[in-house]
């Protein structure tokens, strides 16, 4: 089992993806580049958490389809 997302990363982290869900990957290094650039993170574990839960994201969407 993993950690936990707090409501805080949820919330974001489901705004930043409707916007610009297409443009994330599976790969975690290029998602926090991109959660860099579309967000105004202020730690870098805050954005390592959101990109991880991006690349989540970004992989059930996919095995979805």
């Amino acid at each position: 089992m993993g950690r936990i997302k707090t409501q805080q990363i949820k919330s974001k982290g489901e705004q930043v993806f409707e916007l610009y869900g297409k443009e994330y990957t599976t790969n975690f290094d290029e998602n926090k580049v991109l959660v860099e650039k579309h967000t105004t993170v202020r730690s870098k574990k805050l954005r390592n958490v959101l990109a991880g839960f991006m690349t989540r994201k970004t992989r059930q969407e996919r095995a979805a389809k």
